[in-house]
């Protein structure tokens, strides 16, 4: 649902760049929560905007190309996020390039594949990991305004779990023994890298959009 307005306030229009309506329910409810009168419409109301190249070398890049894009064509306050898991053993990597680690964008399994044997001979008091997150809201007049979030944890051996997409099934996060593959979504959503992001958002989207 969308955030609840004060009487008598009317709400701001945001656009969150994306055609997941997971991702559009996430952020409303994080708004929602924290009392930010804004409508939030994903990018099915917006046919004509295509996919914005990701040519950042940043997570940070990345978010502001896409949200000043979307802000651009749309002509509305518009937010876009970018995320990855950065592998200590891999000085950071795959990071920005996460989703196409293994050549073809989008293959989760051969991502995942390739990383694990990157780390294979790897011991398990060195397989720290973390997922990163940056939110950035963008709006037409130029201005922009970002937000971070982590999750941090290790690479376990054998993916577990059917729940998540991408590397959830080799990631434990810190204080649980599951992966974020079994994780039940709410708990995920709770304690994940773009959650944390959204939420860290919340407060900079109700001052600018104020």
């Amino acid at each position: 649902m969308s955030a609840a307005r004060p009487e008598g306030v009317t709400a701001n229009r945001l656009v969150l760049a994306t055609r997941n309506a997971g991702k559009i329910t996430e952020l409303r409810q994080i708004l929602a929560d924290a009392s930010v009168p804004v409508e939030i419409v994903g990018l099915e109301d917006f046919p004509e905007i295509g996919d914005v190249p990701e040519t950042g070398l940043t997570f940070a890049e990345n978010a502001l190309l896409k949200a000043n894009a979307v802000a651009r064509q749309s002509g509305l306050p518009a937010i876009a996020d970018d995320s990855g898991l950065c592998v200590d053993a891999l000085n950071g990597m795959p990071g920005i390039f996460s989703a196409r680690w293994a050549g073809k964008h989008g293959d989760d399994e051969a991502n995942l594949e390739l990383l694990l044997a990157q780390v294979s001979d790897v011991p398990k008091e060195h397989r720290g990991a973390h997922f990163a997150c940056v939110a950035a809201l963008a709006l037409p007049s130029g201005e922009e305004r970002v937000a971070e979030g982590a999750m941090h944890g290790v690479i376990v051996e054998v993916p577990r779990g059917t729940n998540g997409f991408g590397y959830d099934p080799i990631f434990v996060p810190e204080g649980e023994i599951r992966t974020t593959a079994e994780l039940p979504a709410e708990e995920k959503n709770a304690i994940s890298h773009r959650g944390r992001a959204f939420r860290a958002l919340a407060p900079i989207i109700a001052e600018v959009l104020g």
